[in-house]
Order: C-alpha cells, then structure tokens, then sequence
C-alpha cells in the first residue's frame, strides 16, 4: 500500500499543475448591475473634442455590415452575447453618451448591427455574426459545407450551427464536410467539438504548427494571463454606459467550453503557399504566422474570386502587443504579408471576408482597404524605429507615435485603435528591438515598486500633500499625472480610503477617455476592484479539457517547472523516467529546477521509472482517474523509490488567481456604485 499512496502523488502533481488552467469561465462579462460615476465636465470636454476630429460622414462600414442578410437572431440565438448590448442604438453612432468616447461608442454600434446569418456571396459563402468574438464562415464545397473558425465554446457554435441549418437559404441538407481553423487563438477553434458532434466524418485542417501553438501560448504564463485578461475585457464590469459597451473585434465572447479537435491536418506552406483541394473546392493557403498570432494562415478561392484574411485584419488596428500579457507580434512582418496579400491576389479579388468585422466587396474598395491597413502596421513600425532612432524612448513613444500619424490614417476608421492602439503598439515595437531598458541609469535598477512609492510618498510631503495637488489635478482634468501619484500612496496606505476613492475616481474618467476597448476596461476595473476591493472574476479557460489533452508529456513538465519553488525543491533532489507508449521522458530536479528531456533510452541509474499509456495520461490529466487506479488495474507500473513523487509534490505552489493589480484592501469605498 505504500507505494499505491505515493504513485497516487503524481495525480496531487498534475492536479496542481492544471488548477489555474480549468478555472470556471466567467470572460463573459456576466456580472450586470455594475455601476459608476458620471462623466466629469473635463472628460465631457476631452469627448466633445475628440468628436471633432472623426470623420462621421463615412459610413461605408455600416453599410457593408448591412449587406445581405438572410435572418435575423432569434431569442435564443441573440442571448448568447448581443441581447445583453440592447441599450446601445442603432441610429446612435454620432451620439456618444458622455461616459464613453465617441470613436469608441461609434465602434460599438458597428458590432451591435451585426445580427445574424449573412450572404457573402449568393449560394457560396455565409457568415454568422455576433454570437462570440469571431465569426463563423460557411462555404459551399461540392457535396458539402466547409465551415472557417467555429467560435470560442461549443455551446455558442453548437447555437451557430443550428441557427445557420434553420435559415441558409440553399443547401440545408448538406452536411459540414471540412472545419478549419485559420489560427491558433481560442476564439477561432473554441466551438470545434459541436462541429464533430453534429458531423462525426468532418475532415480539420488548421494553420502550421497549430496544435504546438495553441498549447503553448497560454500555458506557462497562463495563471498570469488569466488575472491580467479579466481585466482587459472587464470580466466584473456590467454591460452599461458606464462599463463594458464593446470587445472591439466584436461584442464579446460567449460563455461555455472551449474545446479542441485536433487537425487531421496541419498546413506545411514550405514555401509560404499550398494549394489544396477541399471538397471539390480549389484553395489556395498563405503563411501568416507571426503576425496576429504564432500560426496562422490566410485563403484565397480562386473560383470565387474570394480572399479570406483570417485576423490579420478588421475593422481596427490589432494589437502588436495584446494587453493581457503575450509575446510581441511582428509589426513589420504583418505590414509585409498585407502587401503580399495585394501583391498575390489584388487584380482579381471581388470579396474580403475575415474571422471579425463585415466582408467588403469591390475589387477597389478591397485593395484600398488592403492598403490602408498595410500602411498603418508599417507606420507603427517605421515611424517608432525613426523617433527611437532619434533618442525617443519607451515612456515617450505612447504619446509621440500620435503627432507623427499622417491624417489619411487618423481618419480611416478601419486603422482606429480599438483593440490595438497606437499608443502601446509603438511601445511593443521599442521593446521588441531594444527592450525595456531605455538605457538611463536611474531606471536600470529601480526599487521595488513599494519601497519606490514609500520614497516618493516621503519626497513630495507625505500623504496629506499628495492628496491636495491630486485633487487640485483631478479637478484640472490632469487625471494621468493625479492617478500615477495617488498610485504611489496607495501602494504605501493601502487602507487611505480617500486616497483609494480619488485613484478610483481618476482611472473611471481615463476609461471614459479612451478610444481603446482594453483601456477603458482596464481602467474600469481598476477603480471597480479600489472601490471594491478584491473580486473573483475567473478567467477564460482556454486550456479546456480538449486543449489540455493535446498537450505532450514534455509540455506538461515544463509547466510543472513553473510551479517549483526553487528554495524547497534544493534540498530534494530526485531523477525519474516516464515512459508514456514508449515515449520517454527523464526528469531531473537539480539546484532547485526541474528539467526534462525526450530521450532515447531509460535511464537505469533514475530514482524511479513511471510507465503507463497516452490514454491513461490523459485520463489522470482530467482527473478522471488516479495513477494508484491504473497501477491496480495493471494499466501503469512504478518502479524504484516511491518517495520521488512526494519530493515533486511538496515543491509545487500554488498559483493565485486573483493576484494583486491594484493594491487590495479589507475596506472598500463607493461600493454601492456596483450594487
């Protein structure tokens, strides 16, 4: 029995490696009744002027969004996300409440008109637009349907799926013959499972590299991506005038499971293109990784003259560096693939369609589409590595990148900085070439940030004097300036609740300034959790079930590793084989780090030696069994010091999902704002 009890340790191991990854999903934005302050007259002024420089009479984007529609949402259908927006108009683009900036307001009517199934090209293309964050893409093959990124979560595509058979006006009784997804991020592969439920013979292609991609980007840093996300997208914010009015790319995403069928086949573009026939349906792939995202991919058709960008573009400039936390995207590279887009293809495409946003029709309309957007991922790049060139740093650049913008570029609506702004795209720039050291020595090696707040707190006079200048500020409009001070002395008084209450108060008027959907939430939820005080508001579980599976032994040590805490796991040294249908796996803990390795042979001189199957893996990885289970039922061996396990497990931390951001308190502040 004793060896049962510690091979049952690798099931404590894995279950402390995979807690943060199957946290319940509540990215909905689900919490309804969240409130805030009005719009101070400074903010109302900041909006006015704001106003004055957009160019309103250019509705070209409402115009397509309205092309073609077959059938409005039902309830059901409509509930799924954008029922819970009702209170923003139609007819209101121009009419910004005083609480949101006009450009973004404007944004937020755009995706709000998206309502339903639409005819991209009669009898060959349909989209479903507005249940989740991406779109879902129908296009006919010979005998059947080829669907193109199928949502976040199986419940909302499973709805999509059945919305789109009730009401396409031509081939409902045709089946989904071929699911693919054209990058590696969760909104554009999330639904695939309801897909291969409803149609168990569907065929899957994916981008290059697609499944190595998917469970690598948010897995090693996922616990801290999952915190910093829930404030990107305002997960405890309600959906108001006052706090979450738009995502963006889209109204926001849909609640549910995300799952993961893997590829029957992944794309090997050797030479950037391939050429493939899918049901019948010539197709013609480019390679776009690292651009939007680590593996992705964009369609042509040649027999529909049709030109899928996946996310490379919509109607907004995309991050080059997502605010949630990921590695900095390739602003020159994504400038370069848009000009090969229009290089390749631009005498003959008569139709744009994309995972986000409505298509666009008309071969002059496209390519100046296709250009404007080339030109302002080429902007960002050039024009940041010009003023860095020139001495401007990163603390600069936010700022500067906007005076240098050319005005054809400011007044396009489809290279506003919705998702992405310009601000800190410029700075993703800077940091990919030259970090974020700017090379003054009083930032190469600054305090730690509360011993630096308690030095300034000190410097300028102590909490009293900070207090009268951050009114004085607050009430000039100079909420930036105010925020970063009153930050400092909230870091060193965390329990100041008028310090905490004025912080709030100026990140609420910031987030009613900006044009960036991201900004406000984050701004918004800053001063929700200061008011407040710590909240819960989970995570997008984008390392579901069906992600978490397709992960390697490998993968899932390296992950493992994170959670060591090196000072304990010194003093417990261990080797170890794990031998998984003949793949093996040695496993060293040395100088407080766990290190792995695929090798070829056992290594006879390990501790101990884990053998069991893929499958039983997995089923331990989901915590539908244990290992003592399958050691018992003959499934799984273990061999030589049973104690190894125990030294593994009593290392491991566990992460905290709802980490600190803004310093927490046991006292809140205006906290009936939220009831």
């Amino acid at each position: 029995m004793r060896m049962k009890f510690r091979a049952g340790m690798l099931v404590t191991a894995i279950t402390l490696s995979c807690s943060a990854l199957q946290a319940e999903d509540e990215h909905s934005l689900s919490i309804k009744n969240a409130g805030g302050k009005a719009a101070t007259q400074e903010t109302q002024k900041f909006n006015q002027q704001f106003a004055k420089t957009l160019n309103f009479k250019d509705v070209r984007a409402f115009e397509n969004n309205a092309v073609g529609l077959v059938a409005e949402f039902d309830q059901e259908t409509g509930d799924i996300i954008r029922n819970s927006f009702n209170f923003i108009e139609l007819d209101s683009a121009a009419k910004a409440p005083a609480t949101v900036n006009p450009s973004l307001w404007r944004q937020a009517v755009l995706n709000q008109q998206a309502n339903g199934l639409y005819e991209v090209l009669p009898g060959q293309i349909y989209q479903i637009r507005g249940t989740d964050l991406a779109s879902m893409s129908f296009i006919r093959g010979k005998s059947g349907w080829i669907v193109y990124d199928v949502l976040t979560t199986k419940q909302a595509a499973a709805q999509s799926l059945k919305f789109f058979f009730a009401n396409v006006p031509v081939g409902g009784d045709l089946p989904v013959v071929a699911m693919l997804y054209s990058h590696s991020h969760a909104d554009h592969f999330g639904g695939a499972r309801a897909i291969q439920d409803a149609f168990p013979k569907v065929k899957v292609y994916g981008s290059k590299n697609i499944t190595k991609e998917t469970v690598d980007e948010n897995v090693l840093a996922g616990n801290a991506m999952s915190r910093r996300a829930a404030y990107q997208y305002g997960a405890t914010l309600g959906r108001h005038e006052h706090g979450v009015v738009d995502a963006a790319l889209s109204k926001g995403i849909s609640t549910g499971e995300v799952t993961y069928v893997k590829p029957d086949y992944e794309l090997n573009l050797k030479d950037e293109i391939e050429n493939l026939t899918i049901d019948g349906l010539d197709m013609v792939f480019l390679d776009a990784s690292g651009t939007e995202a680590p593996s992705e991919m964009v369609t042509y058709i040649p027999s529909m003259n049709a030109l899928w960008t996946g996310e490379v573009t919509y109607q907004g400039m995309h991050n080059v560096y997502t605010l949630r936390g990921a590695k900095v995207r390739d602003s020159l590279k994504w400038s370069k693939k848009i000009n090969q887009m229009i290089s390749l293809w631009g005498d003959g495409v008569e139709v744009l369609f994309a995972s986000h946003s409505a298509p666009i029709w008309k071969n002059t309309e496209i390519v100046d589409f296709l250009k404007m957007q080339r030109d302002a991922y080429g902007f960002t790049h050039n024009q940041t590595l010009r003023l860095a060139n020139n001495g401007y740093v990163l603390q600069d650049l936010g700022d500067k990148i906007y005076e240098v913008m050319p005005e054809s570029i400011q007044q396009s609506w489809h290279t506003n900085g919705y998702h992405g702004t310009y601000s800190h795209n410029a700075r993703a720039v800077y940091n990919m070439y030259l970090g974020y050291f700017d090379m003054n020595p009083a930032n190469l090696n600054p305090l730690p940030i509360k011993q630096e707040s308690a030095k300034f707190v000190e410097y300028m006079g102590g909490a009293t004097a900070i207090m009268t200048k951050s009114k004085q500020d607050f009430a000039d409009g100079e909420y930036r300036f105010a925020a970063t001070a009153l930050n400092k002395l909230v870091q060193v008084e965390p329990t100041n609740l008028k310090a905490r209450a004025l912080l709030a108060d100026a990140y609420e008027q910031m987030g009613y300034q900006a044009e960036g959907a991201g900004w406000r939430n984050i701004y918004l939820t800053g001063a929700q959790e200061l008011r407040n005080g710590k909240l819960s508001p989970g995570a997008p579980k984008s390392a579901s079930a069906d992600i978490l599976t397709e992960m390697d032994p490998g993968m899932l040590l390296d992950y493992i590793a994170v959670q060591v805490d090196s000072i304990k796991a010194q003093h417990v040294p261990f080797t170890m084989n794990i031998i998984i249908d003949n793949d093996i796996y040695y496993v060293e803990m040395s100088n407080g780090n766990l290190s792995n390795i695929k090798a070829v042979k056992v290594n006879k001189s390990a501790d101990a030696t884990i053998t069991l199957s893929q499958q039983g893996f997995n089923q331990i990885l989901l915590g539908k069994t244990r290992l003592v289970t399958l050691i018992e039922s003959k499934q799984a061996t273990l061999e030589g010091d049973d104690k190894v396990l125990s030294k593994l497990v009593s290392t491991l931390v566990k992460f905290d999902p709802g980490f600190e951001i803004v310093p927490f308190s046991d006292k809140t502040v205006d906290a009936d704002l939220y009831k």
